[in-house]
């Protein structure tokens, strides 16, 4: 729950999904109808960009996610092999999802809470 301000709130409902190969064909349940996606990648493990990249545009481009907002989360900045934010962003091709998807790429650091601000979320959220 977000507080709006003066007796104005905002109650979000999340479903972590987990990336495993064999999950992956439940993600459309989960993405149907839905107001945000936060997609969380690994920033350490450049190896497997190209494979969230694609599943990234393969939700983000849906017939049913048209125009949905994307949070993409690039966890474990702490660690040095880390990729920077701006690489990031090309590897996943973010750009290219299209003007029709708002997106936005936020770095962090879940363990230590770095990065995971809430207005990140209300921004999401509520950019429709």
């Amino acid at each position: 729950r977000l507080s709006l301000g003066r007796n104005r709130a905002v109650t979000f409902h999340f479903w972590d999904v987990g990336g495993q190969e064999k999950l992956r064909p439940l993600w459309k349940s989960y993405t149907r109808c839905t107001d945000g996606i936060i997609f969380v990648v690994d920033s350490a493990d450049a190896e497997r960009m190209e494979e969230a990249k694609t599943e990234l545009h393969k939700i983000a481009k849906s017939s049913e996610n048209q125009g949905v907002p994307v949070l993409v989360v690039a966890n474990k900045q702490d660690l040095r092999v880390s990729l920077a934010q701006g690489e990031i962003e090309k590897l996943l091709a973010l750009k290219e999802l299209g003007p029709a998807t708002p997106w936005h790429l936020q770095a962090c650091c879940a363990i230590i809470g770095e990065g995971l601000r809430d207005d990140d979320i209300y921004a999401l959220c509520f950019a429709k």
